[in-house]
């Protein structure tokens, strides 16, 4: 599945997904995409993440404030920059999306999703019906 991986995905989406790279901020394609639809892995398609959810978080990578259910993604402790920090993946996939931190909106659940642009695929709301999410059309409701 890796070498596949390898051609399917870009060099920074491989490096991202597979070797927990990070990609530069504000130098990412969905740091600041403002358009209605969901977020999904990049590898498996899995639904990740709502616009709905999506906020400016000032850090340069989108930032959410929560996923589309909790059940697609698995956090793990981090040590890699010397402090701990929590790592987000993807179940099914098992692919690097990024940290979740505590300094989210307040008056929502307190937490940033910070999550790598080159892990995600983004889907307008206008193509949920046709690429396969329409169940998920109820989040813009």
């Amino acid at each position: 599945m890796k070498k596949d991986l390898k051609h399917r995905l870009t060099d920074i989406q491989y490096d991202v997904t597979q070797n927990c790279g990070t990609e530069k901020p504000f130098d990412n394609e969905y740091w600041d995409n403002k358009e209605e639809g969901i977020y999904v892995d990049i590898v498996d398609g899995t639904p990740l993440f709502c616009s709905k959810h999506k906020y400016d978080s000032g850090s340069g990578w989108p930032s959410f404030y929560k996923p589309i259910s909790n059940n697609s993604i698995k956090n793990s402790e981090d040590y890699k920059l010397g402090y701990k920090r929590t790592e987000l993946k993807s179940i099914k996939s098992n692919s690097h999306l990024g940290h979740v931190f505590e300094d989210g909106p307040s008056n929502k659940t307190g937490l940033r999703y910070c999550i790598n642009s080159a892990s995600l695929r983004f889907i307008p709301k206008d193509e949920m019906k046709n690429e396969g999410y329409e169940d998920l059309l109820d989040l813009f409701k």
